[in-house]
């Protein structure tokens, strides 16, 4: 409805205005005028917009003659009109709508949907979100194209807005760094200033500086407060030419010359230049860890560094950091006879001088690390009162190995309830290591299960499968919880506890329910030392037969298993079912009548069963 009123308006006004062009002398008005022009609303004020017939000037050039403030805007290339020059006013500002007719047409209907980009500023980070109003009001319209508007109402104009930050926002510097606060700051935050680059003034930030805040260096000027009743800072200039321009004299005085001939210039005033200060030529030359030391460790900086610090001793600087614990012939020790200036974490104690200690180190004990014993624990305010602050068990218990060393045997060779015994561990290893063990064979014979014969040369891992497992990396009570069992706690003691029957349950009817024992001894299992043919077998082996191989008679035959088992149960008794049956006509009978003419049996003649074997 309004767009069609819009069109019909301009129509009527291009009407008017090609009728008055034509010669006419007089029109009646096609509606009254929107409010900006009420003034005009009358026959007699026509000539003011509309030009007479034969004019040579246009209606634009009246109406730039009455908006002065966009003729300004025109000639200096701002703002909207600049880029609509080519347009004539009225396509744009149609009149004789109507006394509430809006002569501006918005983009999108209303001022916000306005791309501001055609005004020639973009709007950018913050200002992006703000309302239109926000910035066009009239305490920010300060360009001179305010002071030719006509129009009294100023809040109604979108004109007279400077570009310039400062225009709209209070300058915090105060002029003191120019007025193109873009090169610092953009539009999304004023914090932090991220175009800003310290290295590109006269005064390069480095080292300690970097990390120094703003206000450090630029202080506020005394008496001097802002707009918002803030103290003014002195941005610039600011002295620094030397380091007291800035920095209190710590020295006062004693040491002359400029602060960078013995510290670092930026990076930490503690640390001095090497072509600096000279410890050395002190009666106290800084070695070791005390080259790293903060001179304000042993020198009083609220003092200017003095008066010089005792140094005589270590405990001249250091507390006794083991609280009297550490001794020397029951003497309490300076730092010195345990430590050098290189580090407390690595004493120059030895091996050596723990011989005159009430526990003399041996054997693996000598290249044992200290912490092994001297253990560190948690830090608590019991264990500070009592080991001091190093935390350190100067003295550890040593009265037994059990003090320090974990058992792997789980007290399986100490008495129920009983305390460790001191030696006990010794009775089968030494302090030269853990392993191998002193347990030999020897020793086995007061075991359980004494070693004999072949049982000799058996590896004891064969029986003590706890071997296998991969040696322990420690034995210490620390380490105790990984430590491999070892509790050697085997309870085998016939042969069959660890060893396969050979014969297969052949031998399982007899009284002693075929035990290895009543044939085999310890020393080998061939041959059979306990087994007489005579005695205990049906079958006595007589004349030539005494000389014949058991596997003539023997033979082996595949188990159930599949293993290859040697039958001594079973086999054949009588002479035909190994020797020829008979012997032809005329021949000489040898002294070995297999058939065959050999003493091998026959190798595909069926045993008979139960005719020749062990007795029960």
């Amino acid at each position: 409805m309004r767009r069609g009123l819009r069109l019909v308006v301009i129509s009527l006004a291009l009407v008017l205005t090609s009728a008055w062009a034509s010669g006419v002398s007089a029109q009646v008005s096609p509606g009254p005028l929107a409010a900006p022009h009420a003034s005009l609303d009358n026959g007699t004020q026509c000539f003011q917009c509309h030009a007479k017939a034969g004019a040579k000037a246009g209606m634009d050039t009246r109406c730039l003659a009455c908006h002065r403030e966009i003729t300004l805007m025109r000639d200096q290339r701002r703002g909207l009109h600049p880029t609509v020059a080519a347009k004539e006013c009225a396509s744009c500002h149609p009149d004789h709508g109507g006394r509430d007719f809006q002569m501006i047409a918005w983009d999108g209907g209303s001022p916000e949907k306005f791309d501001h980009a055609r005004a020639g500023y973009t709007l950018q980070g913050k200002h992006a979100s703000l309302a239109c109003r926000d910035c066009h009001k009239p305490a920010l319209q300060k360009s001179a194209a305010v002071a030719l508007m006509k129009r009294k109402d100023h809040s109604k104009s979108f004109l007279g807005l400077e570009r310039e930050c400062a225009s709209c926002h209070t300058d915090p510097h105060h002029g003191q760094l120019g007025t193109r606060c873009v090169s610092c700051h953009d539009q999304k935050a004023w914090k932090p200033a991220l175009g800003f680059e310290h290295s590109k003034t006269s005064f390069a930030l480095t080292g300690a500086h970097l990390k120094v805040e703003c206000a450090k260096c630029h202080a506020a000027i005394p008496g001097a407060l802002d707009a918002k009743g803030q103290p003014m800072r002195q941005w610039k200039p600011v002295a620094h030419n030397d380091c007291v321009d800035c920095h209190k004299d710590p020295h006062a005085g004693r040491f002359p010359g400029a602060c960078a001939k013995c510290h670092t210039s930026t990076a930490d005033f503690h640390t001095l230049q090497s072509r600096g200060f000279n410890h050395d030529l002190t009666r106290y030359p800084l070695r070791g860890q005390h080259v790293a030391v903060l001179c304000a460790k042993c020198h009083d900086a609220r003092t200017a560094f003095g008066p010089q610090p005792k140094f005589a001793q270590c405990g001249d600087c250091h507390r006794d950091a083991h609280n009297g614990l550490a001794t020397l012939a029951g003497k309490a020790a300076d730092c010195a006879a345990c430590h050098d200036v290189s580090g407390f974490d690595h004493p120059t104690y030895t091996a050596t001088a723990h011989q005159a200690s009430a526990y003399p180190l041996e054997g693996r004990h000598a290249s044992a690390a200290c912490t092994n014993c001297h253990t560190k624990s948690a830090a608590t305010a019991a264990v500070v009162a009592s080991f001091g602050s190093s935390r350190i068990d100067m003295r550890p218990k040593h009265g037994a190995c059990a003090e320090c060393h974990g058992d792997p045997h789980a007290g399986r060779f100490e008495p129920a309830g009983a305390r460790p015994r001191a030696k006990r561990c010794l009775e089968c290893h030494s302090m030269a290591a853990f392993r191998p063990s002193s347990f030999d064979l020897n020793a086995h014979h007061t075991a359980s299960f004494a070693l004999e014969g072949a049982h000799r040369a058996v590896p004891c891992q064969a029986c003590h499968r706890e071997l296998e497992a991969a040696p322990s990396r420690g034995s210490t009570l620390a380490a105790a919880a990984a430590m491999r069992p070892l509790h050697f706690e085997d309870r085998s003691r016939a042969c069959a506890d660890c060893h396969r029957d050979p014969h297969d349950g052949q031998f399982a009817a007899r009284k002693d329910k075929g035990a290895c024992e009543g044939c085999h001894d310890v020393n080998a299992f061939a041959p059979a030392s306990g087994f007489s043919h005579d005695r205990d077998a049906h079958y006595k082996l007589e004349g030539a037969h005494r000389r014949a191989a058991c596997v003539a008679c023997h033979t082996p035959q595949t188990a159930s298993d599949g293993r290859s088992v040697v039958r001594y149960r079973g086999a054949p008794t009588r002479c035909e079912d190994c020797h020829a049956s008979r012997v032809p006509a005329g021949d000489v009978i040898k002294s070995s009548n297999f058939r065959g003419g050999s003493a091998a049996p026959l190798a595909n003649r069926p045993h008979p069963e139960a005719t020749h074997g062990h007795r029960s």
